[in-house]
């Protein structure tokens, strides 16, 4: 197949949420018979409900500037499926994702005429393993792995890493992940193995005892970003600086927007001092990190802002920096999302933090059309539009008073990035 075909295919496949097979059998067999390109690479394994992506690039970042050739594998992309297997900073060329596609979908066929597994790999299954070839292909020195869903049973969860790390836990998929927080904390312990040091960030008070003591069980050596200080914090619209100071002393300048940033910037500092980076190599990288699609200014005048603000953990880190920097501004939000999100209460968070709120639809199957969300919330000035392209239209009078935020689901983060651009 070429690159359509192999990208068609994988849609099909279905979405990533509803197809989800929970347990590792599949993908074990089919590395196997890959000859285990995993065991060829060095891990960062990461989990967590919030910040795990931002935490991973900040990682990357730093191990990319210390000299190592290194891999990164993030979930969900936000235009291109290139985008979630990167080597050296660069997505996957279209060329090698789709030899990689091809050898594993023959082999998957191979495997489901023998016998040897019951049905195609999932989506997420067969990028993952996808992206375990070109890591061991590469080479690369070092891979960070993003989990996509969970820890325990995701299908990331074959390797054994240099060193796992938990960012903040909180709700989100529980359908698949339990409805308490112990629940969800348990799936996001299960990345832990014996004997293999782990850093958690700050939890909340119900996560960090299920965390601890899967540590303990497993002998795992824990450090912890509640035993460093921050001093001297500078947070502005554009991102952070302070001084972290613990077993070493490093000056943290985070690119990254939002006062969330700042513990997912220590979260990433604390791995790569465990890691043996040097603090130059650390506090450079961490100043080089980018994450599109989070609190990414993509246009000047208008002022247009895009996150995705998906799961009520991530509206509340944007209300937060909508209160601390745009209190005084005439925000005005376009908002999408997906039907399996917790889509009321998102909305009851974001929507008193906006003048005017245009709800739209993500050109995905799965979204939730905008006169349902008419049903959920109210909002003095609340408009709907059937596409991102037509929310725009609405928002083309924007005035320099004005700050436009595109949020919710990151589909339609991706949307405006290929519209608009990276303009600013």
């Amino acid at each position: 197949m070429n690159y359509p075909d192999s990208v068609h295919f994988l849609y099909a496949l279905g979405n990533e949420l509803k197809t989800a097979k929970f347990g590792l059998e599949r993908i074990r067999t089919l590395l196997a018979a890959l000859g285990n390109p995993q065991d060829r690479c060095r891990f960062v394994h990461v989990a967590g409900t919030n910040g795990k992506g931002s935490t991973c690039a900040m990682i990357e970042s730093a191990l990319r500037t210390s000299g190592r050739r290194t891999g990164l594998f993030i979930s969900p992309h936000l235009q291109e499926p290139t985008e979630r297997i990167s080597v050296g900073g660069r997505p996957t060329p279209v060329e090698r994702f789709t030899e990689a596609f091809n050898r594993v979908h023959a082999l998957a066929e191979k495997l489901i005429d023998s016998g040897a597994i019951d049905l195609h790999p999932t989506y997420f299954e067969t990028v993952t393993t996808m992206a375990f070839l070109i890591f061991a292909e590469a080479p690369t020195d070092v891979v960070v792995l993003e989990v996509g869903l969970g820890g325990r049973l995701d299908a990331t969860n074959v390797v054994r890493p240099e060193i796992s790390v938990i960012t903040q836990v909180d709700f989100d998929h529980e359908a698949f992940l339990g409805i308490s927080l112990e629940a969800i904390a348990g799936e996001k312990a299960g990345i832990l193995k014996p004997g293999v040091p782990a850093v958690f960030s700050r939890q909340r008070p119900e996560v960090t005892p299920v965390l601890e003591k899967r540590a303990a069980e497993l002998g795992a050596p824990v450090s912890r970003t509640s035993d460093w200080t921050v001093s001297g914090l500078d947070l502005d619209a554009r991102g952070s600086r302070f001084t972290l100071s613990g077993e070493r002393t490093l000056r943290i300048d985070c690119p990254l927007a939002g006062e969330h940033q700042v513990e997912n910037a220590i979260t990433a500092a604390v791995a790569l001092v465990k890691l043996g980076v040097p603090d130059r190599q650390i506090e450079e990288g961490l100043a080089q990190a980018r994450w599109p699609g989070r609190l990414e200014r993509i246009s000047q005048q208008p002022e247009i802002v895009i996150d995705g603000a998906h799961n009520p953990a991530g509206a509340r880190a944007l209300a937060a920096y909508l209160d601390r920097f745009y209190a005084n501004r005439r925000v005005r939000m376009i908002y999408g999302a997906m039907r399996d999100k917790a889509v009321e209460e998102v909305c009851g968070i974001l929507f008193p933090r906006a003048k005017q709120v245009i709800v739209t639809a993500p050109q995905q199957p799965r979204a939730l059309y905008p006169d349902a969300i008419l049903q959920l919330v109210e909002h003095p000035d609340l408009r709907t539009a059937p596409s991102l392209r037509e929310a725009l239209d609405l928002v083309g009078d924007a005035g320099p008073e004005d700050a436009i935020f595109i949020t919710g689901s990151l589909y339609l983060v991706g949307e405006a990035r290929a519209l608009l651009g990276a303009r600013a």
